[in-house]
């Protein structure tokens, strides 16, 4: 299950020093509903090795902001506290996967 991120804990998960994979969504998103069982896949698929959370953006403006998220759902990749790549709109599974996997260590 994808950890639930917010203004508060953001800057916490950011430091824990693995790379973090962000989805920016909404209840009230259509495309994010079909997002959401794929990221809570690769949560558990890429478990110890990846941070992969959640940022609901109607709760959390701050970090919506911080990133100029505009559409939902966009999801960021992180590696070493910096984005490096980013979807903007509902892909399907493998697009998902390739970005982490240029995330980890080869």
């Amino acid at each position: 299950m994808a950890r639930i991120v917010t203004d508060e804990n953001f800057n916490e998960i950011l430091n824990e020093g693995k790379p973090v994979v962000l989805d920016f969504w909404a209840e009230w998103c259509g495309p994010c509903r079909m997002v959401g069982p794929i990221i809570d896949e690769l949560a558990t698929a890429y478990e110890g090795r990846v941070i992969i959370g959640k940022v609901d953006v109607d709760d959390n403006n701050d970090i919506a902001a911080q990133f100029g998220i505009r559409n939902i759902p966009t999801v960021l990749f992180f590696k070493e506290q910096q984005v490096v790549d980013k979807q903007v709109g509902a892909a399907p599974k493998s697009t998902y996967i390739e970005k982490i996997e240029q995330l980890l260590p080869s």
